[in-house]
Formats: structure tokens, C-alpha cells, sequence
């Protein structure tokens, strides 16, 4: 066998393998987030003491914080298998009673998206978490009957990214609250220095600071553009991840200084150019610059917020002084917003 035919042989463990371990799996490693580590850690210790299931879990937050992350490492630490979905893979309450009565004792049962559940399956669901128990109904018509099918005792843990959409009545039943925020950057560069030995990358101090700043604050970005300074070293340098190298392959990938990529750019731009700094509605937006409403919402506007580059106002988005001095354009509209230190309170 040559070495083009590695790719057909089953044998064969690509390297992408290696990157699927960059997910901690003790609740130790996960960098960052260190009240929510430090309360999960006594949930989880205390469920184990009294041999328990751990109470369900409601995780929210911008999406690529290491909310399945955080689901794989409990599910982990209380020795419990990990089943994994998502709100819009159940159609129908037969998926999902399917997938409870196939649990172990003790499961972890993780739903992404939770706030897509179908109202149908949310009313199972309500039985299943208080008395793990489901209703199922047999029959039609007046012969129709009601019976309640035992499931094992589980550990729900439901994550979104939305989760003021969530209804009332599911959210209570969650016992264990967590909120996940973009991390500072000294924490995404633990990180990145943490997933460079996992992949034996040669990254110096200097490189990994570069790129934790330009991380959007998020893991799942802090690993990407790690792949990627990973490649421009092999092709371009000594496969040595330098500051140089890290400036050089991010101009390349069009990300500036303060992490902003090309799509954030025109979402400024559009504001000040089309609709003279705002304010601006967020489907409008979306629209101009050829984005869904979720995406822009979910991905960009949080760390343009956060940034202080954007505006969230009860008229619309409208961009700020830093919007205009970041991009060089001259600051001509009276309209614009506040800068963050005119803002005071206003941005987190």
C-alpha cells in the first residue's frame, strides 16, 4: 500500500482524531469560568456522596463557551453515560420517548437548543423530570387510555443560547442554573496554550496572547484560529507559531487587532453607511448585510456589545464614537450612541 491509499485504510487515525481531545473531560481542566466550576464542583460531589443522579441542569449562553463541553465532563465526573441531541431532531414524542427509555440509571441526557422543543415533547418531558416517568397514550377515540411508562433516573442538562425563549414551566424544573459569559483573555490564552500541547504546537507567550485578543472571548473561535496559525506555520514557516506568524495569518484570514472579522466590519459599516449610525432593527440588519436574525444576534452583536463598537437601544442597533474611530471613518452624525465611558453603566 502507498501512502496516497492511508486515507482508504480503516486502520488509519487522522489527525483530526487528536482534536476532538482538545474537550476537557475532568471538571479541573476546563479553563475559566471559575464560580460556575467552583458551584458544579459541590453539586457534583455532594450527588455522588448520597449516590444520586445530580439534579437537572439549565446551561445558557453565547454559543462555542463549552456548554456541551461542560455536559460531557459531568456526565464524566458522575461515571454516567452521555446521550446527546438536539431540540430540532424531535419531531414526533415517540423520539423522544424512544431516547428516555433506552437510558441507563443515572444517565446524562443533553439537549442543545432546548428552547426548539415542541410543545408536545416539553409536556413529556415535564413528567419525565419531576416523577422520570412518561405518559404514553394507547388507543383512539373513547377507547383510548393513558399509561405511564417508567424511565431510569437522569440528569437532564438542557442548553441554549436563547433562554428567555424557553417556557416558564420547563425552565423551573431545572434545579441547577448556569449562566456561561465570554471569557477575559488571559483565560482564553490558558486555553490556547492548553490545546497547543495537546496538538505538540511550538506557540510562544507573545503569539498566544495575540490570539487570545483576537478570540471573540470564545473557546471554540480560540481553537479555530489555532488550527489555522497551525497550518501557516507548516506551509509558510518552521511550524513554529510566532507572533509574526500569528499577525501575518490573521491578516490573511481578515481578523484585525481587536478580533473583529470581515462580517463585523460590514455590520458597522452598513449601520453607519445606509442608516447614518442608527438606531437600526435587527431584522433590517440582518437582511442588509445577508445574515439570519439568530446569527447576527447570537454570534456578532454579543461581542460588538462587549467591544462597545455596538448599541442595543429600544429603537434599534446604533453604533458608537469607537464603531467610527475603529474603521477610520470620520464622525459626522449627531445620532450616533455613547462611547462606553459616556455610557457608563450601560454596557456590562
Amino acid at each position: 500500500m502507498n501512502e496516497n491509499d492511508t486515507f482508504l485504510d480503516p486502520s488509519f487515525q487522522p489527525l483530526d482524531d487528536m482534536e476532538n481531545n482538545l474537550r476537557p473531560s475532568l471538571l479541573k481542566d476546563f479553563q475559566g469560568q471559575q464560580e460556575l466550576k467552583d458551584n458544579l464542583g459541590i453539586f457534583i460531589a455532594a450527588a455522588r456522596e448520597r449516590q444520586e443522579s445530580l439534579d437537572h441542569i439549565f446551561l445558557n449562553g453565547p454559543p462555542g463557551l463549552g456548554k456541551t463541553t461542560l455536559a460531557s465532563i459531568v456526565a464524566h465526573e458522575m461515571h454516567a453515560e452521555l446521550r446527546i441531541t438536539s431540540a430540532p431532531a424531535l419531531e414526533k414524542p415517540k423520539d423522544l420517548a424512544g431516547l428516555l427509555t433506552s437510558l441507563t440509571p443515572g444517565s446524562v441526557f443533553f439537549i442543545d437548543e432546548i428552547h426548539r422543543l415542541r410543545p408536545a415533547l416539553e409536556e413529556m418531558l415535564y413528567v419525565a423530570m419531576e416523577d422520570f416517568q412518561i405518559d404514553w397514550v394507547i388507543g383512539q377515540g373513547p377507547a383510548a387510555r393513558t399509561l405511564r411508562v417508567p424511565v431510569p433516573p437522569f440528569t437532564l442538562v438542557g442548553a441554549t443560547t436563547k433562554a428567555g425563549m424557553v417556557s416558564s414551566p420547563l425552565y423551573s424544573r431545572f434545579g441547577i442554573n448556569l449562566r456561561l459569559d465570554l471569557y477575559p483573555p488571559e483565560e482564553i490564552q490558558l486555553i490556547i496554550q492548553r490545546s497547543s500541547h495537546i496538538l505538540d504546537i511550538s506557540l510562544d507567550e507573545q503569539a498566544s496572547q495575540k490570539l487570545s485578543r483576537c478570540s471573540r472571548g470564545t473557546p471554540r473561535v480560540a481553537n479555530r484560529l489555532l488550527r489555522r496559525m497551525r497550518d501557516f506555520a507548516q506551509v509558510l514557516g518552521d511550524g513554529s507559531i510566532t507572533q509574526d506568524l500569528v499577525e501575518q495569518g490573521l491578516t490573511r484570514l481578515g481578523i484585525d487587532e481587536q478580533g473583529l472579522e470581515e462580517q463585523d466590519r460590514r455590520i458597522l459599516r452598513t449601520i453607519i453607511e445606509f442608516y447614518q449610525g442608527g438606531p437600526v432593527g435587527a431584522e433590517t440588519l440582518a437582511i442588509s448585510i445577508g445574515e439570519s436574525t439568530d446569527t447576527l444576534e447570537d454570534f456578532y452583536e454579543p461581542y460588538l456589545i462587549q467591544k462597545g463598537f455596538l448599541q442595543r437601544t429600544p429603537r434599534g442597533r446604533m453604533v458608537t464614537s469607537l464603531a467610527y474611530g475603529h474603521l477610520g471613518v470620520e464622525l459626522d452624525h449627531k445620532s450616533i450612541a455613547p462611547n462606553r465611558e459616556q455610557q457608563g453603566d450601560l454596557f456590562p
